[in-house]
């Protein structure tokens, strides 16, 4: 398959992270339907991208590098610019931000200090970031047009809350166990090598 087409998800992911401004400028001018659509057409992206790097087998690392920033860049701002102007509480803001805060500097760590973590999205991870997305629609089409109930946007808040402590939490666990796997692993290597000189 030629290079072009190989590349046709990140650029499809470029699109999502060319969404971001328009979409916070959307939201912080209260155009909630243009929100919406935005909101809309990166799902989509997010679908688009991710069939096609795997039904074509056109996976790359810099798309595995790209497409999660992306979908973390765009549901921050997204977060950020409601708590700011009040449409979630600040505190859920906080704990979506915080959690993908974690686990960007949790990677980080373990790359310094022994190797690229390949992560694949858990069950967890998938139901939260499915929570995060009906949450943040439910509370702008709410905004605009008082539908949905408060209730179900209330009930969808708590989701994603219960959603991001558990999956946070998850990939904490993940992060250290395969740490100590590593530590363990050169513990190791280091007797070898020095039976092996003497």
């Amino acid at each position: 398959m030629s290079v072009s087409f190989r590349q046709l998800p990140n650029l499809i992911t470029v699109f999502r992270l060319a969404l971001i401004a328009p979409l916070a400028a959307a939201l912080l001018h209260h155009h909630g339907m243009a929100a919406l659509l935005l909101l809309f057409a990166a799902a989509l992206s997010d679908a688009a991208d991710g069939f096609l790097a795997k039904h074509f087998s056109w996976q790359t690392a810099v798309g595995a590098m790209l497409d999660p920033i992306a979908d973390k860049l765009l549901i921050a701002t997204v977060f950020v610019t409601l708590a700011v102007q009040g449409g979630v509480p600040v505190w859920l803001a906080a704990a979506a931000v915080g959690r993908d805060l974690v686990i960007i500097g949790g990677a980080c760590v373990y790359r310094l200090r022994f190797a690229v973590l390949p992560v694949r999205p858990t069950v967890i991870s998938k139901l939260n970031t499915l929570c995060q997305l009906l949450y943040i629609v439910s509370v702008v089409a709410r905004q605009e047009f008082a539908r949905p109930p408060a209730w179900l946007v209330t009930v969808l808040g708590a989701m994603v809350f219960v959603t991001v402590a558990t999956s946070g939490l998850d990939y904490v666990l993940t992060f250290a166990r395969r740490a100590r796997r590593e530590q363990s692993a050169l513990r190791e290597q280091g007797p070898r090598q020095a039976r092996r000189s003497a």
